[in-house]
């Protein structure tokens, strides 16, 4: 008979970059946890991201998928009496911002609403704890110094409203219903399985195929990069020892500018600059101009970060180099050409 898991986590958005991440991790490091994936499998969600798990040897009896969307309360409901749940990990969001400019309306029914149906579910069901995943934008931007997690939240984008909006209503069941849930805020990801439409993806599918990549007026736009399995193992640390109700920064001290990440890219890959094409911003006055978060009430709990940014960069890059099946995949389907053209056809005209 098998022992009963120590936990069993529901994964929203498993399926996804940064969730498809933490399932291997947490699968790797807890040989007694069942990880429980839900994902509504939108064009960021993909199977062929999590294959290798479900087909993992190890993992059958410790990985299971469903589908479906996190505002639905009767598929919540059901994996959680299903699958015995007692922990939930959201990834589950719509995560672009450039995306949001045009579409807003899908990232408040799944980073807001998604969200209040999840709280719901761990306080009907008397869960041990929900971590919902934010993300640094909800600070806005900041010129000098750093943002802590008792810094007002100014979002600039429909992306970042919503996950302002999201993170509102975990503090909000918090206070009302005792919900216990504590939030986390990332800086910017990268790492493999990311959907190439996230600049550090965007460029390298690109510049492996002789494109120009597209910088926003000069590149000058800092953000705090944290590479993915780093991102995991604070969100781990948050799982296990962060205190209900409060909200962690996740950071790693890597600030860049777009146009030094992109410098890099070109190094790594032995591409000229002459692929770079400078455009004006699309977004206007939405795109934030630096962030930078101060990760130490985290750290102060014990956790830090264990990658080296430029070898964890390197390592990133040729992930995409030796696995163009995948992302080949992705960049040929109907939604992520028309969003390429519609967001930067009228840019890069004939070098798109």
């Amino acid at each position: 008979m098998n022992a009963t898991p120590e936990k069993t986590i529901l994964v929203t958005g498993g399926a996804g970059f940064i969730g498809s991440n933490f399932c291997r991790y947490i699968l790797e490091k807890y040989p007694a946890y069942r990880v429980v994936v839900l994902d509504a499998l939108t064009y960021a969600g993909n199977l062929s991201t999590i294959s290798d798990i479900q087909n993992h040897p190890n993992y059958n009896s410790r990985f299971v998928f469903y589908p479906g969307k996190i505002q639905d309360e009767t598929v919540v409901s059901g994996i959680i009496k299903a699958e015995n749940i007692d922990h939930i990990v959201n990834f589950a969001a719509e995560s672009h911002n450039d995306r949001s400019i045009l579409e807003p309306g899908s990232f408040i029914q799944t980073d807001v609403y998604g969200v209040f149906t999840l709280l719901d579910a761990t306080k009907k069901y008397n869960l041990q704890r929900m971590v919902h995943i934010s993300t640094d934008e909800v600070y806005g931007t900041i010129d000098e110094g750093q943002f802590t997690e008792k810094s007002p939240l100014e979002p600039n984008t429909p992306y970042s409203a919503s996950k302002a909006g999201g993170e509102m209503q975990v503090r909000a069941h918090g206070i009302t219903f005792n919900t216990p849930a504590v939030t986390t805020r990332c800086g910017n990801n990268f790492g493999p399985f990311q959907y190439p439409e996230k600049l550090i993806p965007f460029f390298v599918t690109r510049l492996i195929d002789n494109k120009k990549v597209p910088i926003y007026g000069s590149g000058q736009q800092v953000r705090d990069w944290v590479y993915v399995m780093d991102h995991c193992s604070g969100i781990d640390h948050v799982l296990h020892h962060g205190s209900i109700g409060e909200a962690y920064n996740i950071g790693s001290e890597g600030e860049l500018t777009n146009m030094e990440i992109t410098s890099r890219l070109l190094k790594h890959l032995g591409k000229p600059d002459t692929l770079i094409k400078y455009i004006p911003d699309p977004r206007g006055g939405a795109h934030d101009k630096r962030y930078s978060i101060d990760a130490s009430k985290l750290t102060g709990l014990g956790w830090i970060h264990s990658y080296n940014f430029e070898q964890a960069l390197e390592k990133t890059v040729q992930w995409y180099v030796d696995n163009q099946e995948w992302w080949r995949e992705i960049v040929a389907t109907e939604d992520y050409q028309v969003f390429v053209r519609r967001f930067y056809g009228k840019y890069l005209g004939e070098d798109l």
